[in-house]
């Protein structure tokens, strides 16, 4: 079975506006799946609704053992890392890496272990 693409991002609590100018450019039909963390406190986090004002791409945050779908943006909710597993995602609270949680190398590392070539 072929994989699809898989698109991980990782920005600072500043990076909110570069998000936005990234999705607005994102078609309705998009092949792939796009997973954020945002580097960010353990307060409530507002991302996917801004993201889903800024373009026609569906943002959510993720749900533990979400499948992943193509044509989706998953933002990590506040205080957990996100990771994929078996082609689901993972929210964990696992202790903190370089003083974030949710952290964006335990996404990278995941992300680009389950999809190897696959894996932007």
């Amino acid at each position: 079975m072929a994989r699809s693409t898989v698109i991980a991002i990782g920005a600072s609590a500043g990076g909110v506006d570069a998000l936005r100018d990234l999705v607005a450019k994102l078609p309705e039909a998009f092949p792939a799946s796009v997973l954020i963390v945002l580097h960010i406190g353990a307060h409530r986090s507002e991302l996917p609704a801004i993201l889903n004002a800024a373009g026609p791409v569906p943002a959510k945050h993720a749900t533990n053992y979400e499948q992943i779908s193509s044509g989706q943006i998953y933002v990590a909710p506040p205080d957990h890392h996100m990771i994929v597993s078996h082609g689901k995602l993972r929210l964990l609270r696992t202790p903190k890496e370089n003083w974030a949680r949710p952290a964006i190398d335990p996404l990278f590392r995941s992300v680009a272990e389950a999809y190897g070539p696959n894996a932007i």
